[in-house]
């Protein structure tokens, strides 16, 4: 992404882990980052780190699940800048461990599909005017897993499986439906990364996990869209 513009980006859920770390990775980058939190102080705390570093960047208040939340967000943003070139949805749960299929709590789908899938469409319709306004073509990023692939998915967390899956869905629609607004719109596997989600096991380290997520928002081609990444690679759904 080649610009001569002030760079924005928004990233759900970037007060820790793996949202945290591609906010700083952008903007040490130079771009200007929106670090979105349902969490006030831990996210006032992330967007304080980053402008201590020397970095810009502005915390902005938001829960994916409240509706009212993302409209109020949308106005913040508003304040602050005229255009968003990036949207990074990251905000997730992961509450279904030790569990598979058949014993799966239906309130608990209920809460993974509001926050992992119906987030995301509410916050890329919200902000997509301010997407619709990037110089260079805007850029959605659905941070995903390999969970959610269809063609390697098995009995594991079953919750966050089907709604990381569904999210791959949302990718292909909004693809398909903005490619004529020159939004490019793409899914990222992070791969198992060690953040609260994904536990100490995990055998990737945040700035490994934000690698991929960092390039679809800054090196890709703009044509490129409508397709999961692993590693940099087209992987399969």
């Amino acid at each position: 992404m080649k610009t001569e513009h002030k760079l924005t980006a928004l990233i759900t859920g970037a007060n820790k882990g793996i949202g945290k770390e591609t906010a700083r990775q952008l903007a040490q980058r130079g771009f200007a980052v929106f670090i979105g939190s349902r969490d006030i102080a831990k996210g006032r705390e992330a967007s304080e780190e980053l402008c201590n570093a020397g970095y810009e960047a502005t915390f902005i208040q938001l829960d994916v699940t409240d509706p009212v939340s993302i409209k109020t967000a949308c106005g913040t943003f508003s304040q602050k800048a005229d255009h968003l070139d990036v949207l990074i949805n990251n905000a997730a749960i992961l509450e279904d461990h030790g569990e598979n299929i058949l014993k799966l709590n239906p309130e608990l789908l209920d809460r993974t599909l509001k926050s992992n899938v119906s987030g995301p469409i509410m916050v890329i319709q919200d902000f997509l005017p301010f997407l619709k306004k990037s110089p260079d073509g805007g850029r959605i990023i659905n941070v995903s897993s390999s969970l959610g692939s269809i063609s390697r998915m098995d009995d594991e967390s079953p919750a966050y499986s089907i709604s990381k899956a569904a999210l791959n869905a949302v990718t292909k629609q909004f693809a398909a439906a903005l490619k004529s607004d020159n939004i490019a719109v793409n899914a990222a596997d992070p791969g198992w990364v060690r953040t609260s989600l994904g536990g100490p096991e995990a055998h990737r380290s945040v700035e490994q996990g934000a690698e991929t997520i960092v390039w679809l928002a800054e090196e890709i081609d703009q044509s490129e869209t409508g397709k999961f990444w692993c590693d940099k690679q087209e992987c399969e759904w």
